[in-house]
């Protein structure tokens, strides 16, 4: 399966969760999905990019199941992980993980934050 049909699969299967299919404009030039109006994630390349807690991102990059997202500089984003198009980890436990991490940092903000 390619993975836009993947994504599209994770689409399906987040909306019923909370999460907000992509509509309308791209974030890093890639079609995203949203909690409240914040990305947590998207296509990639061939892979899938979450925004997850630094500490879990730095585990997974450890493992080798793929690497940090990058900025159009290159810089490494500590929050974001590339998954590898060939690992095994399903990208819907990733894009719950992200929805989950965007959640509790809802609950975090202030009204007017």
């Amino acid at each position: 399966m390619d993975p836009e049909d993947r994504f599209d699969e994770l689409i399906a299967a987040m909306a019923g969760l909370g999460a907000t299919p992509p509509a309308g404009g791209r974030r890093f030039h890639s079609p995203a999905l949203r909690y409240e109006g914040r990305v947590i994630a998207m296509l990639a390349g061939r892979g899938l990019a979450v925004k997850l807690p630094r500490d879990l991102v730095d585990e997974l990059v450890t493992r080798g199941y793929g690497e940090h997202f990058t900025d159009l500089r290159g810089a490494p984003m500590r929050e974001w992980f590339v998954l590898a198009p060939d690992s095994d980890v399903p990208w819907l436990e990733l894009a719950k993980e992200a929805l989950a991490y965007a959640q509790r940092a809802q609950v975090g903000r202030s009204p007017t934050s």
